[in-house]
């Protein structure tokens, strides 16, 4: 292939000068939607599709395909925030409807079941440029010593290493030999078995419509059939065709059984587990000091002798000039996200300190077998609960046990 060619999803060889040729699913939308007439049931999807396989960029051994989800966040976060930069009442509308269109996005492809990279995308470029808005606009007032900066790099740097290290595999069931090609022939990519977590498509199972699903969990799985012994629990799994462990649970936009599986989040596009929660709660806690670290030096940089806080709601000098109301906007920007990212961790550290994961906490909210506590932000279910000190001594040592044996060998 040359660097413009590349092989379609249809398994033909296709040229980048051809990208709007040959697509008779758009060629009929366009003509119906000109003749006032409804379209045919999944043309939307198959132009998605085809739009998706055809954007893409030249490369040594051919034209590699571009994730679109990743794109957005690239190109709409600069261009709002100095939107919001030129006026009070646009850094107003834009702050607010920011959020409300990711939860719509989030919302979106949760209902869908699909995996996306929109927001890990969004999470690294916010980060990345928020430093360099930081470097650009308020380090050169002369406000901010040589050493806060080495000290924010720093606590940035660590927090990529914890989340370079909570995308890992989060504690992958083995699957059985026996079932891999019965898998792979359902729709499992080669890298889903593999046990990798970055993954750039949905997951799409034959069955999956069978089973209901709850905070990422199918409950596809079935009771024991007749010939299996009594007594034994109903985890069995018929997506994997293994036998679960405690705690363990499916995953439906991952495709795979995770041991201790906590939930799936869409920040890291992947699970968090038995082998990565750790690292999750440290990506969390170095974001949080980081990020209020960053939004104290440049309130005090743009808002001088006034409280942090304060200065958050009232800085008379902050629309005075566009790199101040452009380091303020990013300041609330940050805030906004902080506060998402805090009520996050807040909850994980008080769902350790109670030994109850998320995916446990949901089923006992919907079986009404759990009890609230603080207001409803803890659901208690009371199994596994040990005491403050014992919970947080297990969940210090999660994967630091020996492996367990294959889902054959105890099949």
């Amino acid at each position: 292939l040359c660097c413009c060619e590349y092989v379609d999803r249809r398994g033909e060889r296709n040229h980048l000068a051809a990208c709007c040729c040959d697509c008779e699913d758009l060629d009929e939308g366009c003509e119906r939607w000109l003749t006032c007439k409804s379209l045919p049931p999944g043309a939307l999807e198959r132009i998605a599709d085809t739009v998706a396989d055809r954007v893409r960029v030249p490369w040594f051994s051919g034209a590699v395909k571009v994730n679109l989800s990743l794109v957005p966040p690239l190109v709409l976060l600069p261009v709002l925030l100095h939107v919001a930069a030129l006026h009070f009442l646009l850094g107003l509308i834009v702050l607010t409807s920011l959020p409300a269109v990711v939860l719509w996005y989030y919302y979106l492809t949760h209902r869908r079941k699909e995996r996306t990279l929109f927001f890990l995308s969004l999470g690294l470029f916010s980060l990345g440029y928020m430093y360099y808005v930081f470097l650009q606009e308020v380090v050169p007032r002369g406000r901010v010593g040589y050493s806060q900066v080495v000290a924010l790099t720093c606590g940035l740097v660590l927090m990529l290493a914890a989340l370079s290290r909570a995308k890992k595999d989060p504690g992958y069931l083995p699957i059985p030999a026996s079932n891999k090609k019965s898998l792979l022939g359902q729709g499992l990519p080669n890298k889903s078995v593999r046990g990798s977590s970055n993954g750039l498509h949905g997951i799409t199972m034959s069955g999956a419509a069978s089973g209901r699903a709850v905070n990422g969990e199918a409950k596809g799985y079935s009771r024991m059939s007749a010939e299996e012994p009594e007594g034994v629990k109903k985890d069995w799994c018929t997506k994997c065709q293994l036998v679960r462990p405690a705690r363990a649970g499916h995953c439906r936009l991952c495709g795979r059984c995770v041991r201790r599986l906590d939930h799936h989040c869409v920040w890291i596009n992947s699970c968090v587990g038995e082998q990565n929660h750790q690292a999750f709660i440290l990506a969390l806690s170095f974001f949080m000091l980081t990020s209020v670290y960053g939004i104290t030096l440049t309130l005090h940089t743009i808002c001088r002798d006034r409280n942090p806080f304060v200065a958050l709601f009232y800085c008379p000098g902050a629309y005075s000039d566009y790199s101040s109301a452009l380091s303020f906007t990013c300041v609330w920007y940050c805030a906004i996200v902080t506060a998402g990212m805090g009520y996050i961790l807040l909850i994980q550290l008080l769902n350790i300190s109670y030994n109850v994961t998320e995916r446990e906490a949901r089923l006992a909210l919907r079986d009404n077998t759990g009890r609230r506590l603080l207001g409803g932000l803890l659901i208690d279910t009371g199994q596994y609960n040990r005491g403050f000190l014992c919970n947080w001594g297990h969940f210090l040592s999660l994967g630091s046990s020996p492996p367990q044996h294959s889902a054959e060998d105890i099949v």
